[in-house]
């Protein structure tokens, strides 16, 4: 077993709680990490930047207005990040509540942005090492608007298998699975060498019963799908507040 799994099944929940929050100086490290990405999101021109080599890339063909990728973000969060969440943990008879509280202690920013378009990569990078996912191709898809972002994210999982990342305590206070690192390393690995090789699905999921669910989730689990299906958003914020007001489940 990983000792970072270990500690995340073993320890009480007051250890945890510390463990996620960390020192004074990952402390400070996470809100130096909020604030520049609270700055992100203002910044038009990064923005711009990431979707343009993202479309170089392949995996847009045409660039989304920032609008639609917030609000098709929410879709994702409520159609299929959060209930996926819910049934997993619920599985696994951990507290949904505690297990959010955990991630926000240990990184606060990657709660800011459920999409990752405005987020650093080592945001990106910490969020998927933190959450066992309920498939990371879409996260090895975004992590590329970063010139060295499939390279830092196979070396920074490499560092959590051997014990030697720097935020191995925070996020060994949140991974539940004893096998999930080391079964992500092998598909960052396979993912470099041919993009198309089978992503690690997450299985323990009741929901994909439910036809509405199973749609989403297809629809989101990829960049490409993610992407098309915020250019079917309207562009004014009065449609798209009156759209996610009157829409309760995915159509």
């Amino acid at each position: 077993m990983d000792a970072a799994a270990a500690q995340r099944l073993s320890a009480s929940p007051w250890r945890l709680l510390r463990d996620a929050l960390g020192g004074p100086r990952e402390i400070g490290a996470k809100l130096r990490r909020f604030g520049r990405t609270l700055r992100l999101w203002f910044d038009r021109a990064e923005i711009d930047r990431r979707l343009c080599e993202l479309e170089r890339k392949g995996y847009i063909d045409r660039r989304p207005e920032p609008r639609q990728l917030f609000f098709g973000g929410l879709d994702m969060l409520r159609f299929v990040i959060e209930p996926a969440a819910r049934d997993y943990y619920a599985q696994k008879g951990i507290s949904f509540g505690f297990h959010q509280l955990l991630r926000v202690l240990d990184d606060p920013a990657s709660m800011l942005d459920p999409t990752g378009f405005l987020s650093e990569r080592d945001t990106i990078i910490g969020h998927v090492m933190q959450v066992v996912h309920l498939n990371p191709v879409y996260d090895l898809q975004l992590i590329q608007m970063f010139p060295d972002g499939l390279e830092s994210f196979e070396r920074q999982v490499e560092q959590m298998v051997e014990g030697t990342h720097p935020r191995q305590r925070t996020i060994g206070a949140i991974v539940e699975d004893p096998a999930y690192h080391r079964r992500l390393l092998d598909y960052v690995r396979r993912f470099r060498a041919d993009p198309l090789t089978p992503p690690p699905v997450r299985e323990e999921q009741t929901l994909r019963r439910d036809p509405s669910f199973a749609a989403a989730e297809k629809q989101f689990a990829t960049l490409p799908g993610y992407v098309e299906y915020c250019h079917r958003l309207p562009r004014g914020l009065g449609p798209l507040l009156a759209r996610l007001w009157r829409l309760r489940q995915f159509a």
